[in-house]
């Protein structure tokens, strides 16, 4: 059963150059229980697409979508007030840098205890209690005595295990990590996701693992999203991902892991960047970067289809006009004139 059902979601934001594209025509759908990865360099739109089904867009972004649907409601439909009760109770977020989404004012005990009773409606002392539990249960030492510190005197991987605790606190069927390591040392990172592992499979909770690490892509989802400049190119079972890329992004990024790379030499890149407001190409937006251009996908934007071979859409996707399993990829490349990636500096 569909959980989550993003369809069509765009997500603008007026500059001085023109209209920015952070989220363009995005479709995901998130199952009951299921791990969902998202990858992506930075500036693909990952993170804008979660804030956006959170209602964390501020004025002048502009959001719109066919369908934006949580549990079967409409998020796009309910009012401000039906959406902060359900946006930290089903639905909860953990964001890329905890010092910076915890308030420095506060207790993390008292931030944890007013989560609880704003939608748990507990009264002081039981959420007191309940705090406690779910600072031990996060792993952090001492809890009873650690409820009562600031962020400030905790350390960066102590406050993303507060981060969680919150999080977690409503028990939400779905839990969005939006880079939940980044700004930890690489031991810290692995307890942190071994943490959220645990969790999610102990209350059987949805999880949508923003990242741009593939490897933990590949020990922690069961299907992953492949974005790039705003739009969704790949969507897969992660381990046919790993063994079969479909879309020449996918495949660009894979080459690129160290465990891939020949011995002595040097690791593989992706020459340029996203493209922007003033450099987006009319055509496919990968294009520029792409060693299988061809004058036809410079000039037209190819749509999300089935892979070739699946059964069903939900077996795969791919944004990609030459798709690296079609079996008619050489002819058409062929027919169209390959076009070689113009240098870049």
């Amino acid at each position: 059963m569909n959980l989550l059902e993003i369809q069509d979601l765009h997500v603008e934001f007026p500059t001085q150059g023109g209209i920015m594209h952070a989220v363009d025509g995005v479709s995901l759908r998130v199952d009951e229980g299921e791990v969902l990865g998202i990858v992506g360099e930075s500036g693909s739109g990952k993170s804008v697409t979660m804030m956006a089904l959170m209602g964390l867009i501020g004025s002048p972004g502009k959001v719109r979508a066919q369908h934006l649907r949580f549990a079967g409601q409409d998020l796009l439909g309910l009012s401000d007030r039906a959406r902060r009760k359900l946006v930290g109770k089903d639905v909860a977020m953990i964001f890329q840098e905890p010092t910076t989404s915890l308030n420095p004012c506060f207790t993390i005990g008292f931030q944890i205890v007013e989560t609880l009773r704003l939608h748990l409606n507990l009264d002081k002392r039981e959420a007191g209690k309940r705090a406690i539990e779910l600072l031990e249960q996060v792993g952090i030492p001492a809890p009873a005595s650690r409820i009562n510190s600031f962020p400030h005197q905790l350390s960066g991987g102590m406050n993303q295990r507060v981060m969680i605790a919150m999080a977690i606190a409503c028990n939400p069927r779905l839990l969005i990590a939006d880079e939940p390591t980044t700004a930890l040392d690489v031991t810290i990172q692995a307890q942190i996701l071994d943490l959220l592992r645990g969790l999610q499979k102990e209350r059987g909770m949805a999880l949508v693992l923003i990242t741009h690490n593939m490897g933990v892509v590949a020990d922690m989802a069961q299907r992953v999203a492949v974005m790039y400049a705003g739009q969704v190119v790949e969507q897969q079972r992660v381990d046919r991902l790993f063994a079969r890329p479909q879309h020449p992004y996918t495949e660009a990024l894979l080459a690129a892991l160290p465990e891939r790379a020949a011995p002595e030499e040097r690791l593989a890149t992706i020459a340029g960047v996203v493209p922007g407001v003033h450099d987006r190409p009319a055509g496919c937006l990968f294009a520029p970067r792409c060693s299988y251009a061809t004058a036809h996908s410079r000039a037209v934007r190819p749509e999300l289809r089935p892979i070739a071979g699946s059964e069903a859409r939900e077996d795969g996707e791919v944004r990609c006009h030459y798709a690296l399993g079609d079996p008619d990829r050489a002819v058409l490349i062929q027919r169209d004139g390959p076009q070689p990636v113009e240098a870049l500096p």
